[in-house]
């Protein structure tokens, strides 16, 4: 049975995000990334996420809180609003740990090192 893909790009799963999170693809864009580790929170899929943030980066984060805050929402919708080779900016919506309604609103900067697209930081 075909799921929508949580990105909200109108594909089913395994067309769009699934080939980047279990790494038989590379997202071939900063957007794509993005759309796919937005993915891989609404599926708690921690160690993507830490795979494709900037290995000069990973210091700043903790695996296990990449996990907890993944698996202590619960996803609805992701926005994007814009987005440059480099950046992009959405709004991820979704409902705390109390249940109440959060927006997350992020531009958010890549790099390509290697032949991948990787995430560096974000202003919120």
């Amino acid at each position: 049975m075909a799921v929508a893909c949580y990105c909200g790009s109108g594909k089913d799963f395994s067309l769009c995000c699934e080939p980047y999170i279990t790494q038989k693809e590379k997202a071939p864009t900063a957007e794509a990334l993005m759309r796919s580790r937005y993915s891989a929170y609404a599926t708690h899929n921690d160690g993507y996420l830490w795979q494709t943030t900037a290995p000069k980066e990973r210091k700043y984060h903790s695996r296990a809180a990449i996990l907890q805050w993944a698996k202590s929402n619960q996803w609805l919708k992701l926005e994007v609003l814009s987005s440059t080779e480099t950046t992009v900016e959405f709004k991820a919506y979704y409902l705390d740990v109390r249940l109440r309604s959060q927006v997350h609103h992020e531009k958010s900067t890549f790099v390509f090192e290697d032949g991948s697209w990787y995430y560096k930081d974000g202003e919120y």
